[in-house]
């Protein structure tokens, strides 16, 4: 997800986003947790997109 696409959106579509990234963080940790995960490398760029939604957030509510 790049921050261009995610400027582009409201305050609550962005909230929907990360509503939805927490939820895949989630269960890419229970997967990994039950050794399930074959692709670790999923965590980390969810973790990166929970990040830039976050921040773009703040970006929106300090103007």
């Amino acid at each position: 997800m790049k921050p261009s696409e995610l400027r582009g959106k409201n305050g609550e579509e962005l909230r929907k986003e990360l509503e939805a990234l927490l939820r895949a963080q989630f269960g890419l940790r229970m997967q990994l947790a039950t050794q399930q995960l074959s692709n670790t490398s999923q965590l980390k760029k969810v973790k990166r997109d929970i990040a830039r939604v976050r921040t773009i957030m703040k970006e929106k509510a300090s103007k």
